[in-house]
């Protein structure tokens, strides 16, 4: 109800910058399933909390690293061709996962983040905990923690630029829920998110930013989003980049796609202009599958 509410006040004031039309012309990208002036492909694995022992999560990240390509780098390299790879395994097993992750140039993230420096904040983690374990993306606003934990905007929008200040790189994941893609606004629903969760992030540091759509109704449903239904979203998403940026920010934003991703439909996804990487839930989970995704066939 407070989303709809937000949305009918919005339409009811157009000149409100959420949704001011840009003066700046917007080229969009051609429908080809080849990439121009490719950015730097990332696949990240989310384990959620997944899975029930260390050691189990070690073994699964010793698997992983045994399936990497030639065609993959740590997030340090400059060839913008390979492929970046993450994994953001719980918090009690980052330290231990990235001592065996790092090695094989594999990234770790953790999977939340709270925005205090410190203090009574009972179960909750500071961006200078996981940064001094090595820790290098964090998710913010994933559906699980807007709908489970009941993060709104406001709050992700602080996450996010707390994980920039320190000096940390923020997977923002967006999507509309299903009863939103029924009733045909799920681009507003992206807008309105992007929009927001933003708020205050200057444009040189959206370089450091990769946005994640995740249609909510998509995620471990087994319901699949097509990949040219995810690259028309995509595209939507960088007309919004350029409304509240400009088109090169639009242009060099990495932009992910989540939905049950699986070795089957990965080749499909990152054939399309739009799509950058993939942020994959239950696949993640089996190294055999995830080292097919991250190796997905080249266009």
């Amino acid at each position: 109800m407070k989303f709809f509410l937000a949305l009918a006040a919005i339409v009811a004031t157009p000149s409100d910058a959420l949704i001011q039309s840009s003066s700046r012309a917007f080229v969009a990208r051609s429908n080809s399933s080849l990439k121009a002036d490719p950015r730097q492909p990332i696949m990240a694995g989310n384990w959620k909390m997944n899975p029930p022992t260390e050691e189990a999560a070690l073994s699964l990240a010793s698997g992983l690293t045994s399936l990497l390509g030639d065609e993959t780098c740590p997030v340090s390299e400059d060839d913008e061709m390979c492929t970046e790879v993450v994994v953001f395994p719980p918090h009690p097993f980052i330290s231990k996962v990235n001592e065996v992750a790092s090695e094989a140039g594999i990234t770790v993230g953790a999977q939340s983040v709270f925005f205090e420096e410190k203090g009574a904040y009972t179960g909750a983690v500071a961006t200078s905990m996981i940064k001094s374990i090595g820790v290098e993306y964090v998710l913010c606003g994933h559906s699980e923690r807007r709908t489970v934990f009941n993060d709104d905007d406001e709050a992700i929008n602080r996450k996010v630029q707390k994980v920039l200040a320190d000096g940390m790189r923020p997977i923002l994941c967006i999507g509309e829920t299903r009863e939103e893609y029924d009733m045909g606004i799920k681009d507003e629903v992206c807008r309105i998110q992007l929009s927001k969760d933003l708020m205050g992030v200057t444009k040189e540091q959206m370089a450091e930013v990769v946005i994640a759509y995740e249609p909510v109704w998509a995620i471990g449903t087994g319901l699949v989003c097509g990949a040219d239904d995810a690259n028309n979203v995509h595209k939507y998403l960088r007309k919004v980049l350029t409304d509240l940026y400009d088109e090169d920010v639009a242009e060099a934003t990495r932009i992910q796609y989540g939905g049950s991703v699986t070795p089957d439909s990965v080749d499909a996804l990152m054939a399309m202009s739009d799509i950058d990487g993939c942020l994959v839930g239950g696949a993640s989970l089996d190294a055999e599958k995830f080292g097919r995704i991250i190796n997905f066939v080249r266009s």
